[in-house]
Protein backbone atom coordinates (compact mmCIF):
# COMPACT_ATOMS: atom_id res chain seq x y z
CA UNK A 1 0.00 0.00 0.00
CA UNK A 2 2.84 2.38 0.87
CA UNK A 3 4.52 1.69 -2.49
CA UNK A 4 1.27 2.46 -4.30
CA UNK A 5 0.90 5.80 -2.51
CA UNK A 6 4.52 6.73 -3.34
CA UNK A 7 3.98 5.85 -6.99
CA UNK A 8 0.80 7.93 -7.16
CA UNK A 9 2.55 10.90 -5.57
CA UNK A 10 5.44 10.60 -8.04
CA UNK A 11 3.01 10.43 -10.96
CA UNK A 12 1.17 13.55 -9.75
CA UNK A 13 4.46 15.41 -9.39
CA UNK A 14 5.54 14.44 -12.90
CA UNK A 15 2.14 15.44 -14.29
CA UNK A 16 2.35 18.86 -12.60
CA UNK A 17 5.87 19.38 -13.93
CA UNK A 18 4.76 18.53 -17.45
CA UNK A 19 1.83 20.91 -17.15
CA UNK A 20 4.07 23.76 -16.04
CA UNK A 21 6.57 22.99 -18.77
CA UNK A 22 3.95 22.94 -21.54
CA UNK A 23 2.08 26.08 -20.46
CA UNK A 24 4.08 28.27 -22.84
CA UNK A 25 4.52 25.61 -25.50
CA UNK A 26 0.75 25.04 -25.74
CA UNK A 27 -0.13 28.71 -26.26
CA UNK A 28 -1.03 28.07 -29.91
CA UNK A 29 -3.55 25.35 -29.04
CA UNK A 30 -6.86 27.16 -29.51
CA UNK A 31 -10.49 26.12 -29.68
CA UNK A 32 -12.39 29.44 -30.06
CA UNK A 33 -14.95 27.59 -27.91
CA UNK A 34 -13.43 27.22 -24.45
CA UNK A 35 -9.96 28.22 -23.19
CA UNK A 36 -7.36 25.50 -23.77
CA UNK A 37 -3.95 27.17 -23.90
CA UNK A 38 -1.79 26.23 -20.95
CA UNK A 39 -4.41 23.87 -19.51
CA UNK A 40 -3.59 20.20 -19.27
CA UNK A 41 -7.14 18.95 -18.81
CA UNK A 42 -8.14 15.77 -20.61
CA UNK A 43 -5.56 15.26 -23.34
CA UNK A 44 -3.28 12.81 -25.09
CA UNK A 45 0.39 13.62 -25.54
CA UNK A 46 3.54 11.91 -26.74
CA UNK A 47 6.47 11.63 -24.35
CA UNK A 48 8.48 14.06 -26.46
CA UNK A 49 5.61 16.55 -26.35
CA UNK A 50 5.69 17.02 -30.13
CA UNK A 51 2.09 15.85 -30.53
CA UNK A 52 -0.80 16.97 -28.29
CA UNK A 53 -4.46 16.07 -28.81
CA UNK A 54 -7.12 17.79 -26.65
CA UNK A 55 -10.82 16.97 -27.09
CA UNK A 56 -13.40 19.46 -25.83
CA UNK A 57 -17.17 19.82 -25.48
CA UNK A 58 -19.46 22.84 -25.15
CA UNK A 59 -23.23 22.47 -24.66
CA UNK A 60 -25.49 25.52 -24.34
CA UNK A 61 -29.17 24.92 -23.65
CA UNK A 62 -31.64 27.78 -23.15
CA UNK A 63 -35.21 28.76 -22.50
CA UNK A 64 -36.28 31.82 -24.52
CA UNK A 65 -39.26 34.15 -24.59
CA UNK A 66 -40.01 36.51 -27.49
CA UNK A 67 -42.89 39.00 -27.41
CA UNK A 68 -43.66 40.71 -30.74
CA UNK A 69 -45.63 43.84 -31.58
CA UNK A 70 -48.90 43.46 -33.48
CA UNK A 71 -47.45 44.59 -36.82
CA UNK A 72 -46.45 41.77 -39.10
CA UNK A 73 -48.61 39.20 -37.31
CA UNK A 74 -51.26 37.15 -39.05
CA UNK A 75 -54.66 38.84 -38.70
CA UNK A 76 -56.36 35.50 -38.13
CA UNK A 77 -53.99 34.50 -35.33
CA UNK A 78 -52.34 37.44 -33.61
CA UNK A 79 -50.16 35.55 -31.17
CA UNK A 80 -47.66 38.02 -29.76
CA UNK A 81 -45.55 35.33 -28.13
CA UNK A 82 -43.68 33.26 -30.71
CA UNK A 83 -40.31 31.57 -31.22
CA UNK A 84 -40.31 30.77 -27.51
CA UNK A 85 -39.51 27.67 -25.48
CA UNK A 86 -36.44 25.49 -25.04
CA UNK A 87 -33.53 25.19 -27.45
CA UNK A 88 -30.01 23.84 -27.72
CA UNK A 89 -28.16 26.75 -29.26
CA UNK A 90 -24.81 24.99 -29.47
CA UNK A 91 -23.74 21.38 -28.98
CA UNK A 92 -20.07 21.46 -29.92
CA UNK A 93 -17.74 18.50 -30.00
CA UNK A 94 -14.22 19.02 -31.21
CA UNK A 95 -10.53 18.59 -30.71
CA UNK A 96 -7.51 20.85 -30.89
CA UNK A 97 -3.83 20.19 -30.63
CA UNK A 98 -0.38 20.56 -32.06
CA UNK A 99 1.95 18.44 -34.14
CA UNK A 100 5.69 18.54 -34.84
CA UNK A 101 6.10 21.74 -32.84
CA UNK A 102 5.00 23.95 -35.74
CA UNK A 103 1.43 22.97 -36.60
CA UNK A 104 -1.65 23.55 -34.47
CA UNK A 105 -5.09 22.36 -35.54
CA UNK A 106 -8.79 22.44 -34.70
CA UNK A 107 -11.90 20.62 -35.86
CA UNK A 108 -15.31 21.35 -34.32
CA UNK A 109 -18.76 19.95 -35.12
CA UNK A 110 -21.99 21.59 -33.96
CA UNK A 111 -24.70 18.96 -33.54
CA UNK A 112 -27.28 21.74 -33.01
CA UNK A 113 -26.90 22.80 -36.67
CA UNK A 114 -27.55 21.07 -39.99
CA UNK A 115 -26.18 21.09 -43.52
CA UNK A 116 -22.80 22.73 -44.06
CA UNK A 117 -23.17 24.64 -40.77
CA UNK A 118 -22.72 21.31 -38.98
CA UNK A 119 -18.99 21.89 -39.52
CA UNK A 120 -18.42 24.92 -37.32
CA UNK A 121 -14.68 25.18 -37.89
CA UNK A 122 -11.83 23.14 -39.32
CA UNK A 123 -8.39 24.70 -39.66
CA UNK A 124 -4.68 24.30 -39.12
CA UNK A 125 -2.01 26.89 -38.34
CA UNK A 126 1.60 26.90 -39.46
CA UNK A 127 3.32 28.58 -36.52
CA UNK A 128 6.62 29.88 -37.85
CA UNK A 129 6.99 32.26 -34.88
CA UNK A 130 4.86 34.63 -32.78
CA UNK A 131 5.15 37.27 -35.48
CA UNK A 132 4.14 35.04 -38.40
CA UNK A 133 1.45 32.39 -38.54
CA UNK A 134 -0.53 31.04 -41.49
CA UNK A 135 -4.06 29.66 -40.99
CA UNK A 136 -6.00 27.69 -43.59
CA UNK A 137 -9.52 26.25 -43.41
CA UNK A 138 -12.83 27.32 -41.86
CA UNK A 139 -12.53 29.78 -38.98
CA UNK A 140 -13.55 33.21 -37.68
CA UNK A 141 -13.06 36.09 -40.08
CA UNK A 142 -10.99 39.00 -38.67
CA UNK A 143 -13.89 41.36 -37.98
CA UNK A 144 -15.88 42.20 -34.80
CA UNK A 145 -14.64 41.73 -31.26
CA UNK A 146 -17.99 40.17 -30.37
CA UNK A 147 -17.24 37.19 -32.64
CA UNK A 148 -13.52 36.89 -31.92
CA UNK A 149 -13.96 36.27 -28.18
CA UNK A 150 -14.23 32.67 -27.02
CA UNK A 151 -17.77 31.39 -27.56
CA UNK A 152 -18.21 30.03 -24.05
CA UNK A 153 -16.91 33.22 -22.39
CA UNK A 154 -19.20 35.94 -23.76
CA UNK A 155 -20.77 38.58 -21.54
CA UNK A 156 -24.29 37.91 -22.88
CA UNK A 157 -25.74 34.65 -24.22
CA UNK A 158 -26.93 36.48 -27.37
CA UNK A 159 -24.86 38.69 -29.67
CA UNK A 160 -25.92 42.30 -30.39
CA UNK A 161 -28.81 42.64 -32.84
CA UNK A 162 -26.85 45.27 -34.78
CA UNK A 163 -24.35 42.57 -35.79
CA UNK A 164 -26.63 39.64 -36.56
CA UNK A 165 -29.79 41.13 -38.11
CA UNK A 166 -29.96 41.78 -41.89
CA UNK A 167 -30.32 45.38 -43.04
CA UNK A 168 -33.48 46.72 -44.66
CA UNK A 169 -33.09 47.51 -48.38
CA UNK A 170 -36.10 48.35 -50.60
CA UNK A 171 -34.90 45.83 -53.22
CA UNK A 172 -34.89 42.06 -53.42
CA UNK A 173 -31.35 40.67 -53.56
CA UNK A 174 -30.56 37.33 -55.15
CA UNK A 175 -30.07 35.68 -51.76
CA UNK A 176 -30.60 37.63 -48.53
CA UNK A 177 -29.87 41.12 -47.33
CA UNK A 178 -26.41 41.38 -45.71
CA UNK A 179 -25.73 41.90 -42.03
CA UNK A 180 -22.71 43.56 -40.46
CA UNK A 181 -21.03 40.45 -39.02
CA UNK A 182 -19.16 38.05 -41.29
CA UNK A 183 -18.65 35.25 -38.74
CA UNK A 184 -17.10 31.93 -39.78
CA UNK A 185 -15.93 31.39 -43.36
CA UNK A 186 -13.52 29.37 -45.49
CA UNK A 187 -10.22 30.90 -46.48
CA UNK A 188 -6.59 31.61 -45.67
CA UNK A 189 -5.17 34.11 -43.19
CA UNK A 190 -1.78 35.49 -42.22
CA UNK A 191 -1.64 36.64 -38.60
CA UNK A 192 0.71 37.21 -35.71
CA UNK A 193 1.76 39.27 -32.70
CA UNK A 194 4.39 41.97 -33.21
CA UNK A 195 6.46 43.19 -30.27
CA UNK A 196 3.90 41.53 -27.97
CA UNK A 197 1.62 44.55 -28.54
CA UNK A 198 0.39 44.60 -32.12
CA UNK A 199 -1.84 41.80 -33.38
CA UNK A 200 -2.61 41.67 -37.09
CA UNK A 201 -4.85 39.46 -39.21
CA UNK A 202 -5.22 39.61 -43.00
CA UNK A 203 -7.10 37.04 -45.03
CA UNK A 204 -9.08 36.08 -48.10
CA UNK A 205 -12.32 34.13 -47.72
CA UNK A 206 -15.19 32.82 -49.82
CA UNK A 207 -17.56 35.41 -48.37
CA UNK A 208 -20.41 32.90 -48.19
CA UNK A 209 -20.43 32.39 -44.41
CA UNK A 210 -20.67 29.38 -42.14
CA UNK A 211 -23.48 27.65 -44.09
CA UNK A 212 -21.43 26.96 -47.26
CA UNK A 213 -18.44 24.61 -47.38
CA UNK A 214 -17.86 24.52 -51.13
CA UNK A 215 -16.26 26.83 -53.69
CA UNK A 216 -18.98 28.69 -55.60
CA UNK A 217 -17.49 32.08 -56.43
CA UNK A 218 -16.63 33.64 -59.80
CA UNK A 219 -14.73 36.63 -61.17
CA UNK A 220 -16.24 40.06 -60.59
CA UNK A 221 -17.89 41.49 -63.68
CA UNK A 222 -17.34 45.05 -62.42
CA UNK A 223 -13.86 44.81 -60.90
CA UNK A 224 -12.25 41.90 -62.74
CA UNK A 225 -10.96 40.28 -59.52
CA UNK A 226 -12.12 37.10 -57.73
CA UNK A 227 -15.49 37.64 -56.06
CA UNK A 228 -14.22 36.85 -52.56
CA UNK A 229 -14.16 38.45 -49.11
CA UNK A 230 -10.97 40.41 -48.40
CA UNK A 231 -10.58 41.20 -44.70
CA UNK A 232 -8.04 42.61 -42.25
CA UNK A 233 -7.73 43.69 -38.64
CA UNK A 234 -5.03 45.31 -36.51
CA UNK A 235 -5.17 45.63 -32.72
CA UNK A 236 -2.97 47.58 -30.33
CA UNK A 237 -2.55 45.97 -26.90
CA UNK A 238 0.03 47.99 -24.89
CA UNK A 239 -0.13 45.69 -21.86
CA UNK A 240 0.22 42.48 -23.81
CA UNK A 241 -2.23 40.14 -25.49
CA UNK A 242 -5.86 40.78 -24.53
CA UNK A 243 -7.62 37.73 -23.07
CA UNK A 244 -10.27 36.20 -25.31
CA UNK A 245 -12.94 36.23 -22.60
CA UNK A 246 -15.40 38.97 -21.62
CA UNK A 247 -14.89 38.48 -17.91
CA UNK A 248 -13.89 35.25 -16.22
CA UNK A 249 -14.07 34.08 -12.62
CA UNK A 250 -10.58 32.61 -13.15
CA UNK A 251 -9.10 35.97 -14.16
CA UNK A 252 -9.99 38.65 -11.59
CA UNK A 253 -6.53 40.25 -11.21
CA UNK A 254 -5.68 41.12 -14.80
CA UNK A 255 -5.26 44.55 -16.38
CA UNK A 256 -5.35 44.77 -20.19
CA UNK A 257 -6.91 46.92 -22.89
CA UNK A 258 -7.24 46.87 -26.64
CA UNK A 259 -7.89 49.26 -29.52
CA UNK A 260 -8.55 47.72 -32.93
CA UNK A 261 -9.48 48.68 -36.47
CA UNK A 262 -10.94 46.24 -38.97
CA UNK A 263 -12.22 46.30 -42.52
CA UNK A 264 -13.49 43.91 -45.18
CA UNK A 265 -14.69 44.02 -48.76
CA UNK A 266 -17.04 41.31 -50.01
CA UNK A 267 -16.83 41.44 -53.81
CA UNK A 268 -20.12 40.59 -55.51
CA UNK A 269 -21.64 39.37 -52.28
CA UNK A 270 -25.19 37.98 -52.21
CA UNK A 271 -24.66 36.09 -55.47
CA UNK A 272 -23.41 38.94 -57.67
CA UNK A 273 -25.95 41.47 -56.42
CA UNK A 274 -23.77 43.90 -54.46
CA UNK A 275 -20.25 44.78 -53.29
CA UNK A 276 -20.31 45.13 -49.51
CA UNK A 277 -17.66 47.16 -47.67
CA UNK A 278 -17.43 46.99 -43.88
CA UNK A 279 -15.25 48.83 -41.41
CA UNK A 280 -15.18 48.86 -37.62
CA UNK A 281 -13.57 50.29 -34.51
CA UNK A 282 -13.20 48.19 -31.34
CA UNK A 283 -12.34 49.05 -27.75
CA UNK A 284 -11.96 46.57 -24.90
CA UNK A 285 -10.81 47.12 -21.31
CA UNK A 286 -10.21 44.61 -18.52
CA UNK A 287 -9.34 45.79 -15.03
CA UNK A 288 -9.60 43.18 -12.29
CA UNK A 289 -13.35 42.55 -11.88
CA UNK A 290 -14.45 45.07 -14.51
CA UNK A 291 -14.78 44.36 -18.22
CA UNK A 292 -15.86 46.97 -20.80
CA UNK A 293 -16.11 46.73 -24.57
CA UNK A 294 -17.54 48.88 -27.34
CA UNK A 295 -17.74 48.63 -31.11
CA UNK A 296 -18.87 50.91 -33.92
CA UNK A 297 -19.23 49.70 -37.50
CA UNK A 298 -20.21 50.87 -40.95
CA UNK A 299 -21.61 48.91 -43.89
CA UNK A 300 -21.71 50.20 -47.47
CA UNK A 301 -23.80 48.24 -49.96
CA UNK A 302 -23.09 49.17 -53.57
CA UNK A 303 -25.01 47.34 -56.24
CA UNK A 304 -23.33 45.82 -59.29
CA UNK A 305 -23.89 47.26 -62.75
CA UNK A 306 -26.22 44.44 -63.77
CA UNK A 307 -28.57 45.39 -60.92
CA UNK A 308 -29.00 48.85 -62.51
CA UNK A 309 -29.22 50.57 -59.12
CA UNK A 310 -26.73 53.40 -59.03
CA UNK A 311 -27.31 54.71 -55.50
CA UNK A 312 -25.42 52.91 -52.69
CA UNK A 313 -26.88 52.29 -49.24
CA UNK A 314 -24.99 52.99 -46.00
CA UNK A 315 -25.70 51.55 -42.56
CA UNK A 316 -24.16 52.22 -39.16
CA UNK A 317 -24.42 50.51 -35.80
CA UNK A 318 -22.63 49.83 -32.57
CA UNK A 319 -22.90 48.80 -28.97
CA UNK A 320 -21.32 49.33 -25.59
CA UNK A 321 -21.43 46.74 -22.83
CA UNK A 322 -19.83 46.09 -19.50
CA UNK A 323 -19.68 43.51 -16.76
CA UNK A 324 -18.59 43.58 -13.12
CA UNK A 325 -18.02 40.72 -10.67
CA UNK A 326 -19.88 41.58 -7.47
CA UNK A 327 -18.48 38.33 -6.06
CA UNK A 328 -15.96 35.76 -7.23
CA UNK A 329 -18.76 33.83 -8.95
CA UNK A 330 -21.40 36.39 -9.98
CA UNK A 331 -21.06 38.94 -12.79
CA UNK A 332 -23.62 41.65 -13.59
CA UNK A 333 -23.86 42.92 -17.18
CA UNK A 334 -25.35 45.87 -19.08
CA UNK A 335 -25.49 46.56 -22.83
CA UNK A 336 -26.81 49.27 -25.11
CA UNK A 337 -27.13 48.38 -28.80
CA UNK A 338 -27.84 50.96 -31.54
CA UNK A 339 -28.66 50.06 -35.15
CA UNK A 340 -29.51 52.18 -38.20
CA UNK A 341 -31.12 49.24 -39.97
CA UNK A 342 -33.00 51.22 -42.64
CA UNK A 343 -29.87 53.10 -43.88
CA UNK A 344 -28.63 56.61 -43.12
CA UNK A 345 -30.81 58.09 -45.87
CA UNK A 346 -33.97 57.11 -43.96
CA UNK A 347 -34.82 58.52 -40.53
CA UNK A 348 -34.95 56.23 -37.55
CA UNK A 349 -32.80 54.04 -35.30
CA UNK A 350 -33.37 50.83 -33.39
CA UNK A 351 -32.02 50.92 -29.83
CA UNK A 352 -31.86 47.85 -27.63
CA UNK A 353 -30.92 48.18 -23.95
CA UNK A 354 -30.22 44.88 -22.17
CA UNK A 355 -29.26 43.66 -18.73
CA UNK A 356 -27.97 40.31 -17.57
CA UNK A 357 -26.35 38.23 -14.86
CA UNK A 358 -23.77 35.45 -15.11
CA UNK A 359 -23.08 32.88 -12.41
CA UNK A 360 -20.02 30.63 -12.56
CA UNK A 361 -20.43 27.28 -10.82
CA UNK A 362 -16.82 26.57 -9.90
CA UNK A 363 -15.56 23.00 -9.97
CA UNK A 364 -18.22 21.76 -12.41
CA UNK A 365 -17.44 23.85 -15.54
CA UNK A 366 -21.00 25.18 -15.47
CA UNK A 367 -22.05 28.73 -16.29
CA UNK A 368 -25.55 30.14 -15.87
CA UNK A 369 -26.48 33.22 -17.90
CA UNK A 370 -29.70 35.24 -17.92
CA UNK A 371 -30.62 38.38 -19.85
CA UNK A 372 -33.51 40.68 -20.78
CA UNK A 373 -33.57 42.96 -23.82
CA UNK A 374 -36.03 45.65 -24.90
CA UNK A 375 -36.44 46.89 -28.47
CA UNK A 376 -37.01 50.63 -28.80
CA UNK A 377 -37.50 52.74 -31.94
CA UNK A 378 -36.39 56.33 -32.23
CA UNK A 379 -36.57 59.13 -34.83
CA UNK A 380 -38.75 57.50 -37.49
CA UNK A 381 -40.86 59.69 -39.78
CA UNK A 382 -44.16 57.92 -39.07
CA UNK A 383 -45.66 54.80 -37.50
CA UNK A 384 -45.38 52.77 -40.71
CA UNK A 385 -41.63 53.45 -40.86
CA UNK A 386 -41.34 52.38 -37.23
CA UNK A 387 -43.24 49.17 -37.88
CA UNK A 388 -41.27 48.27 -41.00
CA UNK A 389 -37.89 48.86 -39.34
CA UNK A 390 -38.29 46.24 -36.62
CA UNK A 391 -40.06 43.51 -38.62
CA UNK A 392 -38.97 40.10 -37.40
CA UNK A 393 -37.55 41.43 -34.13
CA UNK A 394 -39.08 40.93 -30.71
CA UNK A 395 -40.05 43.94 -28.61
CA UNK A 396 -39.31 42.00 -25.41
CA UNK A 397 -36.73 39.22 -25.28
CA UNK A 398 -35.61 37.12 -22.32
CA UNK A 399 -33.21 34.17 -22.17
CA UNK A 400 -31.79 31.89 -19.51
CA UNK A 401 -28.92 29.67 -20.63
CA UNK A 402 -27.02 26.93 -18.82
CA UNK A 403 -23.64 26.01 -20.27
CA UNK A 404 -21.38 23.04 -19.66
CA UNK A 405 -17.87 22.68 -21.04
CA UNK A 406 -14.70 20.68 -20.62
Amino acid sequence: MRKLIVCLMAFCALNLTAQQKNTNEDKYIESDVIPLAGKKGFSFETKAGDFVFKPFVLVQTSVKMNYYDDEGLELADQDNIANSGFEVGNALLGFAGKAFGKVSFNLTLNAAQSGDALLQQAWFDLNFRDELRLRVGKFKTPFNQAYLVTLGETLFPTLPISLTTPVNIPYSLNSVNPNVATGFDLGVQVHGLLNKQWEYRAGIFNGTGIAVNSAKKTLSDDLGIPSLLYAGRIAYMPKGAMPTHQGSSDDLKNHKYLIALSTSYNVEANWQASNDWRTGLELAYLYHRLYLTAEAYYLNVKFTQKQQITQPYNFIGGYIQGGYFISDKMQLALRYDLYDRNSVKTDGFLNLPACGVNYFIAGYNLKLQAMYQYLGRWGHADQMARDNDDLGLAQHFAQVMLQFSF
